[in-house]
């Protein structure tokens, strides 16, 4: 299945991509062997493929003798994936609510993610590896380049944002490879990578509640040119917190690492 090209296998089903879907089939096989490699799976583990599409991936994966969950909610593609990976597990369901904890407690270990993420839909299913980081050991994911490079930006820098906080607190992220437009069918408009994310054991920094760190860093990064005390300044308790932990609220919030946010968090 592997050699045969998208177009090929949509047009022998009678098929089209779904644009408002956002579905860029990634067929180059090369840069499958690359993802599958960076995923370092062995016999016994379980990765996890979110948004399997046409199967491509998910035979990359399958190759490396781990066991295959390939996640997909497109029901005119479920069938194609069943049928070309008789081996694979497939599961018909969304990949933004899909149970991670369910399949790492079947498993009996942190499973493995991989996927070509849907551009419009790769923050709402960042946010939910989040929620089920403790799930999770190592996350493969195609992203949009511009994203990719804002989730492993340091402090400092115009990329840095709240998902480079939040995702830094509990991970490892690294920018591997560069895949072109025409890796796809059909090309997107812009450029992707693949980003790889190595979820810690324990998070970075101690923080005691996580919808108020979450809301913390928003609140930081809502309005960028606003100096900290004037982006917190509605959160209970902010004036006392910066004075706490010592940061100066003339500061904005792209120049906090990881640590200060959590430390203010913790001061809140």
């Amino acid at each position: 299945m592997a050699a045969v090209k998208p177009a090929e296998l949509l047009r022998r089903h009678g098929l089209r991509p779904k644009k408002e879907w956002g579905q860029n089939f990634l067929a180059d096989e090369r840069l499958l062997s690359s993802l599958a490699a960076l995923a370092r799976l062995r016999p016994g583990d379980w990765v996890v493929e979110l948004g399997a599409g046409l199967g491509h991936l998910t035979h990359a994966l399958a190759a490396t003798g781990a066991h295959v969950v390939a996640v997909e909610r497109d029901r005119e593609l479920v069938p194609i994936l069943r049928a070309e990976l008789p081996h694979a597990e497939v599961a018909e369901a969304d990949a933004k609510s899909f149970d991670l904890r369910a399949v790492a407690a079947r498993a009996g270990q942190r499973v493995v993610v991989c996927g070509n993420l849907p551009y419009h839909l790769s923050s709402p299913i960042l946010f939910h590896l989040l929620d089920q980081r403790e799930a999770l050991r190592r996350a493969v994911l195609v992203l949009q380049r511009e994203v990719a490079e804002r989730i492993a930006a340091l402090p400092g820098g115009r990329e840095y944002g709240l998902l480079s906080v939040l995702l830094q607190h509990v991970a490892h992220p690294r920018l591997e490879l560069s895949v072109p437009r025409h890796a796809f069918t059909p090309p997107p408009e812009v450029e992707s990578a693949a980003l790889v994310l190595e979820f810690l054991d324990t998070p970075r920094a101690e923080v005691r509640d996580e919808a108020r760190f979450r809301a913390l860093v928003k609140a930081a990064f809502s309005h960028r040119r606003k100096t900290l005390w004037n982006a917190l300044k509605s959160m209970p308790g902010a004036r006392e917190a910066l004075e706490k932990t010592g940061i100066d609220p003339h500061r904005r919030g792209e120049t906090l690492t990881v640590e200060e946010f959590a430390s203010l968090e913790r001061a809140l």
